[in-house]
């Protein structure tokens, strides 16, 4: 067995799967913590980018790897991007959303319903952005604490990758109306404020040692 081979089992018995779970009776998700060399990901997903920084041609890479961990048949090289920057396979085979903070990805995958996913590790000055994201009202539901300010970023973020279009105000047309937690994860209700009638979906997330998540998968409930 050669050197190269040697490292692949190494990294492959040593995966640093961070966390993966079901996010609906359908839909799977994970998060991964990258620690392998951009070849682990080449290997593994044959996919190759023009991306030129390495550090987002990693990230690239390794959602890439993700989602074929979740579905081994996710069709990886038919992933195109829509008219609204979204990625997508023909036909919707499967719906799906990535996300990269580094070191972490995150991913969600369904074969049937919309995804949105936002990872967001810890920003040191999230206290003085949040005026720019969240109306005077979603600032008091946060209580100007980062790591909850951090998780209201994520859910906007897994709510817009949701609804796919361009053209978003984060204040305008995505305001949280409401936020519990319950059994460790939060759950809040985003109404998104994009056609009429307007749309609500229940976005859940998760505060971890180094990061927020927030995730959804669902019809468009009105």
């Amino acid at each position: 067995m050669c050197l190269q081979e040697i490292v692949s089992l190494f990294y492959f018995y040593s995966m640093p799967l961070y966390r993966e779970w079901s996010s609906d009776p359908y839909s799977l998700a994970a998060i991964w913590e990258i620690a392998e060399p951009e070849s682990f990901f080449l290997e593994r997903t044959r996919v190759h980018t023009d991306i030129k920084n390495p550090k987002k041609r990693l990230e690239h890479l390794a959602g890439r790897f993700l989602l074929k961990h979740l579905e081994e048949d996710f069709p990886l090289l038919n992933i195109h991007i829509d008219e609204h920057d979204k990625p997508r396979l023909p036909d919707n085979e499967y719906f799906f959303s990535i996300s990269h903070s580094y070191p972490y990805v995150a991913v969600v995958v369904s074969p049937f319903v919309e995804c949105g996913i936002d990872i967001q590790v810890w920003h040191p000055r999230m206290e003085l952005l949040q005026h720019k994201f969240l109306s005077e009202k979603e600032q008091k539901l946060f209580t100007g604490d980062p790591q909850l300010l951090t998780l209201a970023w994520s859910a906007k973020e897994a709510a817009y990758k949701w609804q796919g279009r361009r053209g978003v105000d984060f204040i305008e047309h995505l305001p949280i109306q409401h936020l519990q937690k319950e059994d460790g994860l939060f759950q809040m209700d985003v109404l998104l404020r994009l056609s009429s009638p307007f749309v609500k979906i229940t976005v859940k997330g998760m505060i971890e040692k180094d990061f927020a998540c927030c995730y959804t998968a669902s019809t468009r409930n009105r």
